[in-house]
């Protein structure tokens, strides 16, 4: 047990101060109302217990209120042993083809939020970010410990969202890398996710991936696609929302080499839970542990005597119109 504020405690002698010149004055006035007498006359107990008690009961009650302002503590204390300490960076394309609906039951992008928030939702203490891509490439969250944050980030992605068509791999790897490469974790990671390959923007995906490398940045490159053909709504100013056929136009031999550049790794998945088996491999691999500080937890328990002081106050104001009532 402790005190947060033991200073105010100072306040309890000006209690006891106050209750003794209460009792100077309530002895001083008892002596003006005697009367003459040839003998002196002795008070009963029971009418020196209705004379006294009654402030008593106050100075009690007011010393139990300093102390529920000194707010008495319970501390207590668990170590933490170890934790992780990397920085990841996830950028995500969000690209018109994404609405592909290979990965049932629903389209690319749905598979790629899902796997993304269960990954950010399995990490301890790694700050993470979100960056993504179509045509043209924009940081969505810093890098953050606000897992909730991230997440709610993550669902709100949409196909085309970036308003720019195509998909600009090293803009996005460059953006990522930007973000990351200052920072202090002890390993950086970029686990970048795509369906399909560098057509536009201002940076070559090779290029970026040495960028990363000087940065000591790992990239892990996932290829999110069906092989063959897949179907997508499209939306025709004539018709309507109509499905249309597209085809497999994953570059798998540059994801590859983007992620060997910079030591990392390629994954190809086809399906929900092979994504979601991708991000466990890639979870399994980065883990750095790290001495994480003791969680201190404090819990208040000034309002027990608060509730006493309380307590005590509404029994003395009973007691002064019922067993103590007296006159004068």
């Amino acid at each position: 047990m402790t005190l947060a504020y033991p200073q105010l405690a100072l306040l309890g002698l000006a209690v006891l101060a106050a209750a003794w010149w209460a009792g100077v004055r309530l002895e001083a006035r008892r002596r003006a109302w005697s009367f003459p007498a040839s003998a002196p006359v002795r008070a009963s107990w029971k009418t020196r217990a209705a004379r006294l008690l009654p402030p008593a009961l106050k100075a009690l009650a007011l010393l139990l209120i300093v102390a529920g302002l000194t707010r008495p503590q319970r501390v207590s204390s668990r170590s933490q042993a170890v934790g992780e300490g990397i920085d990841i960076m996830l950028v995500i394309d969000t690209s018109t083809s994404m609405n592909a609906l290979d990965f049932q039951p629903e389209n690319r992008l749905f598979a790629a939020k899902d796997t993304a928030i269960r990954f950010v939702r399995g990490r301890l203490s790694d700050r993470i970010g979100l960056v993504i891509f179509g045509g043209a490439a924009m940081l969505s969250c810093p890098l953050t410990l606000d897992y909730d944050a991230l997440t709610q980030r993550i669902g709100e992605l949409e196909a085309a969202m970036t308003k720019t068509e195509g998909t600009a791999l090293g803009d996005g790897i460059v953006t990522g890398v930007n973000r990351i490469k200052n920072s202090d974790g002890k390993s950086k990671i970029l686990i970048l996710l795509t369906d399909g390959r560098h057509n536009t923007g201002v940076i070559d995906p090779l290029t970026a991936a040495k960028v990363a490398r000087t940065y000591g940045v790992k990239i892990y490159t996932i290829g999110c696609a069906k092989r063959g053909q897949a179907l997508m709504p499209v939306d025709d100013p004539r018709f309507g929302r109509v499905m249309v056929r597209v085809d497999d136009d994953l570059d798998e031999d540059g994801l590859t080499e983007i992620a060997r550049l910079t030591d990392g790794k390629y994954f190809r998945a086809t399906s929900l839970q092979e994504l979601r088996d991708v991000y466990d491999s890639i979870d399994r691999l980065e883990r750095t542990k790290v001495k994480l500080p003791d969680i201190v937890s404090r819990a208040d328990r000034y309002h027990v005597p608060v509730a006493a002081a309380a307590l005590i106050l509404l029994l003395e104001a009973a007691a002064s119109q019922t067993l103590l009532l007296r006159w004068p």
